[in-house]
């Protein structure tokens, strides 16, 4: 198009739109046109509004819903509380929850949620070091190989007197941990006293695997007697017990305790990878009971151990922990339980995490050993009763450990 014929169309465009501009005037067909526009543009509005007022409308929710609603609104526009938003949604999911009289179901805020997962997921984003209270002094009490604080060169009793230059020297190690932890990738400025002097890291937090199990080899009467403790079923524990296990095995153990005292529980998934360990495909290792019936769990392949098991348990032994005593004492032919009757927890709990970061867990399941036989209430009682006594608590180790030297004497025979 030539230079002048674009100034020409330019001039004529901005005739048209001056003209269209001081003219109001339309056809019949543009009046037709404008009232249906202005009919449909009135209806979205209405609905508009509608659902402002009414945001849960609908067949698929209840009158009781929309009566909640109701009345959250109405407080929330008139109450002369100064209760914010979402501390009242909090307190209305904490009391439909508590309504339902089950201990395991309960509401976490976001702080619970976050120690929650943090405990049953097994990491945690921090340095890589462990910190002690000790004699009014904040203590590094443990470094762990191979992760941030290690390369940076913090040490075994180096005194935490700052965190990110605040003074830490009045805080106890809980709430020096909580100012460490933070974001993964983040850094933190670490100041101790090392003999006397000031010395300053700053190290770069990371996903730290905690781990929850741990084993050695105890020799009795001239025979290995391997021992396997498992803290709590972790998102990560059969990793762990898995390897733990291939590594007393190398050292040709003749037999095994498995010390499941004071275990809460965890993933019951997790509990099952654990028992596949030991048992073949025709194994049913515990049965699930739903509102659709009760549906057995088989091993998932066939390998299996024959060497003789002693289970260590408590009366804080839960859950997770009692599925796997409940199956070895149904399904394995040497093994023998030793301790205490366990707690007695034999449902199972789902999770919901909220937009908020809080979360609401709640039962679902009830779990059934592999006879079909419900421990709700009533735990597992032991093969031998071995109770710890003072002596033990006040010199915890192997020696002074009752139910540890029970169940050596019955693997050493």
């Amino acid at each position: 198009m030539k230079k002048d014929d674009k100034k020409k169309k330019k001039k004529t465009t901005n005739k048209k739109k001056i003209e269209d501009e001081k003219s109001f005037t339309f056809n019949g067909f543009e009046v037709c046109w404008m009232i249906i526009l202005s009919i449909c543009f009135g209806m979205i509005i209405g609905f508009l509004v509608t659902y402002r007022r009414n945001p849960m409308s609908g067949e698929e929710v209840s009158d009781e819903l929309q009566e909640f609603i109701q009345v959250y609104d109405n407080i929330r526009e008139n109450s002369f509380s100064d209760a914010k938003d979402k501390e009242l949604l909090e307190a209305a999911i904490s009391g439909m929850v508590s309504r339902l009289g089950d201990p395991y179901s309960v509401y976490m805020n976001e702080e619970a949620t976050s120690e929650f997962n943090e405990s049953i997921d097994g990491t945690y984003t921090g340095i890589g070091a462990a910190i002690q209270t000790v004699e009014g002094k904040n203590i590094v009490a443990q470094v762990y190989k191979g992760l941030a604080a290690e390369e940076a060169g913090l040490k075994v009793d180096d005194v935490v007197i700052k965190v990110d230059d605040k003074d830490v020297t009045e805080m106890n190690s809980t709430e020096i941990s909580d100012l460490v932890r933070g974001k993964v990738n983040t850094k933190v400025k670490i100041t101790v006293l090392r003999k006397d002097k000031e010395k300053t890291f700053t190290i770069k937090r990371t996903k730290v695997e905690l781990n929850y199990t741990h084993s050695k080899v105890i020799e009795k009467n001239d025979k290995k007697i391997g021992y396997l403790f498992i803290e709590s079923f972790s998102s990560n524990i059969f990793k762990q017990v898995e390897k733990e296990l291939e590594s007393l095995e190398e050292k040709n153990i003749d037999s095994l305790i498995i010390d499941l005292r004071e275990n809460p529980g965890g993933y019951l998934a997790q509990a099952k990878k654990v028992l596949d360990l030991f048992f073949d495909k025709k194994t049913v290792l515990y049965q699930i009971e739903n509102n659709d019936g009760v549906k057995k769990y088989y091993a998932s392949d066939n390998e299996k151990r024959t060497y003789p098991i002693v289970l260590l348990g408590s009366n804080s032994t839960a859950s997770a922990a009692e599925v796997v005593i409940a199956c070895f004492m149904d399904n394995y032919k040497n093994a023998t339980y030793v301790g205490e009757t366990t707690y007695g927890k034999g449902t199972v709990q789902r999770s919901i995490l909220l937009s908020t970061g809080s979360s609401v867990k709640y039962t679902t399941q009830k779990w059934l050993t592999s006879k079909g036989k419900s421990i709700e209430k009533k735990g597992l009682e032991p093969d031998e009763v071995v109770l710890l006594n003072k002596e033990y608590y006040d010199n915890p180790c192997d020696e002074t450990d009752k139910q540890l030297q029970a169940a050596l004497d019955i693997l050493a025979k």
